[in-house]
């Protein structure tokens, strides 16, 4: 059986992806109040695997898990990119008139904006999960307070749908890493089926530098999928550029990050996978 560190509780969205991602396959979930927790229960124990949201199609990335990921030494060996569907759920008892709070995950909040700005009298309460504000109003009994999150916390919890898809864009998604520690990597990944890495470096704060790698990544005929840049704390004026590549050669991609490896520093390799397709 697997062991999966996700960030939040039964129920979440990391809870779905997890489950989809691994299938058929038996695992038990290591639930985290936090990213911090989740990545410390992976230097505990090097057996778990740990999944975490990295970006979302409306939210953008989550910065913080990507200093997280690169401080922790684990490997990425997949991803999963989940459709986020947000329902407004309440006691059984409680309807529309009843309702005067709603509770959630700020992301989640945003997500629904134009559902909550047609909902104006609506007190917008931020929670730490979006589970989590619906295990709190289903065991507090908490008449009048509703929760956005998956519809399948309804059974769950004990709690009903009032309305489904109340996200705001319909293309809304999210991406998740699946990342453990790089003596496993090649248990949990098939190399064969890898097309897809992510790196982090860092460049010197001169003119061209930046285009010097993309014009080296083009040549190769890597496919840049993300570029994400974050300040080096005490380098000022100095940055890590976050980068994901898909490539359809191993062998041209080993070439093409031997070549860029010269002109960078603080060069890693966070993991190397097959990309993931879009559940819906």
């Amino acid at each position: 059986m697997k062991r999966i560190a996700i960030q939040g509780i039964e129920g979440s969205f990391h809870d779905i992806a997890a489950h989809q991602f691994f299938g058929d396959e038996d695992i038990e979930l290591i639930c985290c109040p936090s990213f911090e927790r989740l990545f410390e229960e992976l230097r505990r124990d090097k057996t778990v695997i740990g999944m975490a949201a990295i970006e979302n199609t409306i939210a953008g990335s989550l910065l913080h898990n990507y200093e997280l990921l690169r401080d922790s030494g684990a490997a990425i060996v997949g991803e999963h990119k989940l459709r986020i569907k947000h329902s407004f759920l309440c006691l059984p008892d409680d309807d529309w008139s009843d309702i005067h709070e709603v509770h959630s995950h700020p992301v989640a909040l945003m997500q629904c904006r134009e559902f909550l700005s047609s909902h104006e009298t609506l007190k917008v309460v931020e929670a730490s999960d979006t589970a989590g504000a619906a295990r709190t109003i289903a065991q507090g009994q908490m008449h009048g307070h509703a929760a956005i999150g998956s519809s399948a916390l309804a059974p769950m919890y004990g709690l009903k749908v009032l309305e489904e898809g109340i996200e705001t864009n319909k293309h809304n998604f999210t991406r998740f890493l699946v990342f453990a520690d790089p003596s496993r990597t090649n248990l949990l990944r098939d190399i064969r089926t890898t097309d897809k890495a992510s790196i982090v470096f860092a460049l010197p704060h001169e003119e061209g530098s930046l285009s010097s790698v993309l014009s080296i990544l083009s040549f190769y005929k890597l496919n840049l999928t993300k570029i994400q840049s974050l300040p080096i704390i005490g380098r000022e004026w100095e940055y890590l550029f976050y980068i994901d590549v898909q490539f359809t050669d191993y062998t041209r991609y080993s070439q093409g990050v031997d070549a860029i490896r010269p002109l960078t520093s603080d060069f890693k390799i966070l993991g190397e996978y097959k990309h993931g397709k879009e559940h819906i």
